[in-house]
């Protein structure tokens, strides 16, 4: 049997479905649906030159990689590869075929760098080291029970704070974005990065077709957005918060938990039956936060970088 690697065709509905399949398979605590594939490889900025790539045997996808450029970088070249292969179709050259695409494409656009995400399991380890890929750091995926847990109650906010949602944004979005590219900054990473397109953001998250603008919790303190816990969900059960985050000068009020409670007892009541998010293994206080409401580590990846060239 012969596998063949091919970009995604944002116009073939089975393309999307088997990439989103696979990826369901290989990260079950993360949130992907055909629709929203789409929505990113064709809203994505074009300076990324991002790629969806598909692995095929005898027309069956069994493995994906998603590759580009961290445009936003200030530090120019620096290009990721994720690359994710169906857990019961390993072993038949789907990711090294992904890889070695991903790459080349990589140093065709500039790209001096490729970082790439693997599981932390040691068949996935070894595949990446084989190819010259060292490890630099990890992140935990965490999980909540949202149907049977317990949440701690909701409080009423101090004096001059009041929770709104994304959907109070909806006529200008800007203050939100500047919120989000505050934290966003702050976020631990091997990249630097520099949130400033503001059209942009527009496009790959508050018009992505997995934000949930309604679960969105902000906290305004005196009337200006101080913290948040922005949420996605996939149109049925599952709900995750991709970003939990204080502008600097509100930090240490508890604001952060305030703005995540919020967002998850909306998620409960609107039928969301298991939360996920994750966390920079380093993240001590987010870590301290997720374990308060109940999260548990489900999964861990590792961060993994190699000079191309």
């Amino acid at each position: 049997m012969t596998v063949i690697v091919r970009d995604l065709r944002p116009d073939v509905r089975s393309d999307a479905e088997g990439f989103a399949r696979v990826r369901q398979l290989a990260l079950p605590f993360m949130l992907f649906t055909p629709e929203s594939l789409v929505h990113d490889l064709t809203h994505t900025h074009p300076d990324a030159r991002f790629r969806q790539l598909i692995a095929e045997e005898d027309g069956e996808v069994i493995g994906t990689a998603q590759v580009g450029l961290a445009h936003e970088s200030a530090e120019p070249g620096q290009g990721f590869a994720n690359v994710y292969v169906h857990p019961e179709r390993t072993g038949r050259g789907a990711g090294a075929l992904l890889l070695r695409m991903a790459e080349e494409h990589l140093s065709a656009v500039g790209a001096t760098t490729s970082y790439a995400w693997v599981l932390d399991a040691p068949a996935n380890r070894a595949f990446a080291e084989r190819r010259g890929y060292t490890a630099s750091r990890s992140a935990h995926f965490l999980r909540l029970d949202l149907a049977q847990g317990t949440l701690p109650p909701l409080r009423t906010p101090p004096p001059g704070v009041e929770l709104r949602t994304g959907a109070d944004f909806a006529d200008d979005p800007h203050p939100f974005f500047a919120l989000d590219a505050e934290t966003m900054s702050d976020e631990p990473s091997d990249i630097d990065y520099e949130f400033s397109d503001y059209e942009a953001w527009l496009e790959e998250t508050w018009r992505h077709p997995l934000f949930s603008h309604e679960l969105t919790s902000v906290v305004l303190v005196d009337g200006r957005p101080a913290a948040f816990s922005a949420a996605r969900t996939d149109g049925g059960a599952r709900y995750g918060t991709v970003m939990t985050g204080t502008a600097r000068v509100f930090r240490g009020r508890g604001l952060a938990k305030l703005a995540k409670n919020d967002s998850l007892h909306r998620a409960r009541a609107a039928g969301c039956t298991e939360a996920f998010t994750g966390n920079d293994s380093g993240n001590g206080p987010m870590l301290a936060i997720n374990k308060w409401f109940g999260y548990d580590i489900c999964a861990t990846e590792v961060r993994y970088v190699r000079e191309l060239g």
